[in-house]
């Protein structure tokens, strides 16, 4: 179940105004926490602009394990790869409430017909969301996975104005395990001598870095 409630209006600040005028053709609709929006393998053509929110995209395996993709907030938009008829690439879920405006396949057809500049914007997209990809394989297969974690805080975190570093959300064990790529016990070793040691403080609603992680662990 999406657990879903969709209407005709929207408004978001976040959209380019091709992406918005792309979203006045479709409907938009609400969904809970924990709602799968996509699910991989799939046949599906819709794609999900949202306007409200957090998504995790994700795959997961046999025996339960997960690889994290990425986390999308407003003004992204999913779905994109079903427009070459394919099956879905990856699952997604929401992290929180949502808004989104879903179109179809034909739509986006449509729409490109009559702005052909959406083309070039849509292969942007698609263009970063391979670059990403190909960094996240390339981590996965060239680094251990203390040095998978250097990478994402590196990448994510925001500098402080008093000399730290943050990122503004506070993974869980699970979450954080699934971007890795290795167990839960694993993050809890990671996590818990880098606190000891000082270089990392665990605040509610976010993760402070307060000095340099070490170049290995």
């Amino acid at each position: 179940m999406l657990n879903q409630h969709c209407e005709e209006d929207f408004s978001s600040p976040f959209l380019s105004p091709l992406l918005h005028r792309l979203a006045q053709r479709g409907r938009t609709c609400h969904y809970r926490p924990g709602a799968l929006l996509i699910q991989e393998g799939d046949h599906d053509d819709t794609i999900f602009i949202l306007l409200a929110g957090r998504v995790r995209a994700f795959s997961a395996g046999d025996k339960g394990q997960e690889i994290t993709y990425g986390v999308y907030g407003p003004g992204e938009y999913l779905g994109e790869l079903s427009l070459d008829g394919g099956p879905r690439s990856a699952s997604v879920i929401t992290l929180e409430r949502c808004t989104c405006t879903l179109v179809s396949r034909q739509t986006v057809l449509e729409h490109i017909a009559q702005h052909p500049e959406f083309a070039f914007e849509l292969l942007s997209k698609v263009i970063r969301r391979v670059r990403s990809a190909t960094m996240n394989a390339r981590q996965l297969a060239l680094n251990d996975v203390y040095g998978r974690l250097i990478y994402m805080v590196n990448t994510v975190s925001e500098p402080s104005g008093d000399g730290t570093r943050v990122i503004h959300e506070r993974w869980t064990h699970k979450e954080l395990s699934s971007r890795l790529g290795c167990s839960r016990a694993m993050v809890s070793r990671l996590l818990k001598d880098l606190e000891t040691g000082g270089y990392v403080r665990l605040e509610p609603q976010r993760f402070v870095i307060c000095r340099p992680l070490p170049a290995r662990w």
